[in-house]
Formats: structure tokens, C-alpha cells, sequence
């Protein structure tokens, strides 16, 4: 099939510029963390793809050891890229990250200058193009010095490989550090991608949420739905499909309390009276303020685009909404 997108694909996203930048980010990007790995189907990647991007989804985001296998993800939206998106690469940004674990022996993880470049490199070759818009440092490294890992960003952006420099889980005392080196460098950093959602306020309490919107660095977030926990699919119980029973690794049985199930039922029922779904509240939350450039959302199906997409004319929240989900929150603790 030829893709042709959407001509009224901009008509209903919204766009925020990220931290002091030029740059714009819709508010809500597609993340290819899970769903485009070796053993996914090609098919249903392109149509995610293709219906983000008919929405208005500009930005995707990837990293190098995605998958599985590792690598994988970029493999394939390269090929998505090249076969169908190519006509359309500067209506899209595309960011990638090193950090974690990605090959053998000492030089394929952290954070030195050796891996993080080496990295990049071989993240342009899966991807099939010539620089990526945005390269994060995907981890702070305690074994390496912080200077070391921000100058290699700042020579991606230098060389033509990366537009922007970002960097991601960094807490706020190092995001500041970080900036002050680029700031000296005059390397264009404008990011930073954290875990934040209604059941993950870390970044509030230690006034990294804060800190960035007083100092021009935007904050995209990932998994806003925390692992699932935020949508209706832990109403009644686990399901056998669910990503606890499949995986494990990130959302644990025993994350599922009572405590944690009152407040996701009652959440669920805010929700409704907003004229929402669980999901679309947590994604809606998210952005209810400027400090927050974009959510990162994940789909399995490209259905759950469109309905995420959707919490983009209603991002407002009462005083008295907010004190609820406030309490509800806190209540799981």
C-alpha cells in the first residue's frame, strides 16, 4: 500500500514548545518502547504509525534497546520510515536515547563517551537516516563523569547527528548540573523524559517538575498509565492477558493492593463523570498545566490512538478534581 497521511492531520493536536526552545512538541508523542519488536507484527506497526501521525502525533520515540531483541525497534520503524514515511521526515520528529545495557562487554552500557557515541551511530544505521531530532542520555551513569556524558551529546548535536540534546530519569539536583554543562557548551538542550503519572508524582517531590519550568527545560513523560494500573483493565481483578501475568518486570502482583484497587475504582468513577475513560483522565492530568510538554503514550491497537487522542480538548481540570485525585493518590501510600 502507498501511505498518503491525513490532510487534516493538524487540525485537532495541540503543540507546546518545549522548555526555551523553538521547538513544538504535540502534546501527545508515540512511544515505541513496547509493540515493535522482533516478534510483533509488521502490519499493526505501520498502522499505529500511520493513524499517530493522521492524528497530528509528529514525535516518536524510541531508544536503542528496544525490542526485543534490542535494536529491533529502530530496525523496524527505520523500515516503516524508508518504505513509507520518507515524503513526510521533516513534518516528524524522531528521538533515540543510549544508556542501558545494549551490547557486550564494557562499552555497551552507561553513560562514556565511547558507548554513547558508538551508540548513536549505530542507531542512525537501524533507523536509515542521517540524524535524529532529539538524542537523550537515557540514564545518569554514577560511574562517569557528567561532563563526559554531556559533551558526548553535545558533539552529536555538533557533528549533524542530533538536533537537540535531552536526557531522561535524571533527577533534578543532576538534571541542573547538566544543564549548567550544556548551557557553558552552547549545546541546545531542551528535555528531559521522566516517569510521571497520578500514582508517580517523583518528580514533584523533588521539585524536578518545578525546577524545569522555571528553567526552561521541557518535560515529556512515560508511562502516565502507570504500567496499566490507570485504565480499566485492573477493575476486576488481574486478567490473564495483562502485562502482570505476561511480564512481570515493571508492574508486580503485589503493586495490585487493596489500597491500590480502592483508588483506581474510585478514580475510575471521577473518570466517568468527566465524560472520560480512566486512561484518557491519567493522559488528560498529565498535561492540566504547562510544566508538562508531552505524554508519551504506548498502543497496542491503533483504536487506542484515537481515543488517547481525545483527552486533547479536555486537559482542564476543576480545584475540586484535582483535590480528589490528590487524595486518592496519597491514599495508596
Amino acid at each position: 500500500m502507498i501511505y498518503s497521511a491525513d490532510n487534516n492531520r493538524y487540525h485537532t493536536m495541540k503543540y507546546r514548545r518545549c522548555g526555551n526552545s523553538g521547538l513544538k512538541l504535540p502534546i501527545v508523542s508515540l512511544g515505541l518502547w513496547h509493540n515493535f519488536g522482533s516478534k510483533d507484527s509488521f502490519d499493526n506497526m505501520k498502522m499505529l504509525c500511520f493513524t499517530a501521525f493522521d492524528q497530528g502525533i509528529t514525535h516518536f520515540d524510541l531508544a536503542n534497546n528496544y525490542g526485543p531483541i534490542p535494536g529491533s525497534a529502530e530496525e523496524n520503524f527505520g523500515n516503516i520510515l524508508s518504505q513509507h514515511l520518507k515524503p513526510y521526515r521533516d513534518e516528524l520528529l524522531i528521538s533515540t536515547k543510549a544508556g542501558y545495557d545494549m551490547w557486550s562487554g564494557p562499552y555497551g552500557d552507561g553513560g562514556s563517551r565511547k558507548y554513547l557515541l558508538s551508540s548513536l551511530d549505530q542507531s542512525l544505521k537501524r533507523l536509515k537516516l542521517d540524524y535524529v531530532d532529539i538524542f537523550y542520555h537515557h540514564r545518569m551513569d554514577p560511574e562517569t563523569p557528567l561532563e563526559e556524558s554531556m559533551m558526548a551529546l553535545d558533539t552529536a548535536v555538533k557533528s549533524g547527528k542530533a538536533l537537540y540534546a535531552g536526557i531522561s530519569n535524571y533527577d533534578k539536583e543532576h538534571t541542573k548540573q547538566a544543564m549548567s554543562i550544556l548551557k557553558e557548551l552552547k549545546c541546545p538542550f531542551i528535555i528531559n523524559q521522566s516517569c510521571y503519572s497520578i500514582f508517580d508524582r517523583h518528580i514533584e517531590k523533588d521539585g524536578l517538575k518545578q525546577f524545569a519550568g522555571e528553567n526552561g527545560c521541557g518535560i515529556i513523560a512515560f508511562s502516565p498509565l502507570a504500567q496499566g494500573l490507570l485504565t480499566d483493565k485492573y477493575l476486576h481483578g488481574i486478567p490473564e492477558d495483562s502485562r502482570i501475568r505476561k511480564d512481570g518486570r515493571f508492574l508486580r502482583e503485589d503493586s495490585l493492593t487493596e489500597n491500590t484497587l480502592y483508588a483506581i475504582r474510585k478514580l475510575n468513577e471521577l473518570a466517568i463523570n468527566r465524560g472520560q475513560t480512566l486512561a484518557q483522565m491519567a493522559l488528560s492530568w498529565i498535561l492540566k498545566d504547562n510544566d508538562i510538554t508531552s505524554v508519551l503514550i504506548g498502543a497496542s491497537k491503533p483504536e487506542q490512538i484515537i481515543e488517547n487522542v481525545k483527552i486533547v480538548q479536555k486537559t482542564d481540570f476543576s480545584a475540586q478534581e484535582l483535590e480528589q485525585i490528590n487524595q486518592l493518590s496519597q491514599s495508596r501510600e
